[in-house]
């Protein structure tokens, strides 16, 4: 069973920066840390968990939600099995609960589109505040 813990985030005001990691391990083999589509997801009281940055382990490759595209860079280190999501430029709206997620893929097929129907790791979540 795979499991996930963020940790960092915090406050911070407007423009400023904040950065949140996600330690994953129970992999069963190292390896298989290389065949995962690795996300970022936050929630807003009332709604439903939103992806908003992705990075398949396998190939490196990266999505990124309009909301975010510039001012979020995710970053992975698959020797340690961190996942890291530094945040620049924050708003208000960059406000919620964030959430690392994760889920298994030979081929990274979907890892661009993020729905949270289809993973099946969570963490625990940590709080992000913005204040204008």
């Amino acid at each position: 069973q795979v499991q996930l813990e963020e940790s960092g985030g915090g406050s911070a005001q407007a423009g400023g920066s904040l950065r949140v990691s996600c330690v994953a391990s129970g992999f069963t083999y190292v390896r298989y840390y290389t065949r995962y589509c690795m996300a970022w997801f936050r929630q807003i009281p009332g709604n439903q968990r939103e992806g908003i940055a992705t990075i398949y382990t396998r190939s490196g490759s990266i999505f990124y939600a309009d909301s975010v595209k510039g001012r979020f860079t995710i970053s992975q280190d698959n020797s340690k099995g961190i996942l890291d999501l530094q945040m620049d430029d924050l708003k208000p709206e960059d406000s919620g609960v964030y959430y690392c997620a994760a889920r298994r893929s030979s081929t990274g097929d979907g890892c661009n589109t993020p729905d949270e129907r289809d993973f099946g790791n969570w963490g625990q979540g940590t709080q992000v505040t913005v204040s204008s």
